[in-house]
């Protein structure tokens, strides 16, 4: 991550949405992209998430990234590109500045 901290990154996971509730709770959220990250760069930073993310494509929110190495905490756009049988797929977008 040291070398591309401001490196827009684009990756998909899987997320559960809640029963029935059509809703990825904040913490969840926040783990997978952490997850989804760490796999594209070898370093598993630290994702927080404010809000629960609507299961529906289309459905963003925005999060805060911070890790080893990295100078400030980064904005983090995690959307919704898709909903099929329960599940949410997800882009995460890490900022390409640090938060001022």
């Amino acid at each position: 991550m040291t070398r591309c901290p401001a490196a827009t990154v684009l990756l998909a996971a899987l997320l559960l949405a809640g029963c029935g509730t059509g809703v990825v709770q904040a913490a969840r959220v926040a783990a997978a992209a952490e997850h989804s990250l760490e796999k594209q760069v070898g370093l598993r930073p630290d994702v927080t998430c404010p809000r629960d993310l609507r299961a529906e494509v289309g459905a963003t929110t925005r999060c805060t990234l911070t890790a080893e190495g990295l100078d400030g905490r980064y904005g983090v756009t995690v959307s919704v590109t898709a909903v099929e049988d329960g599940q949410a797929r997800f882009a995460v977008r890490v900022d390409p500045s640090p938060l001022p």
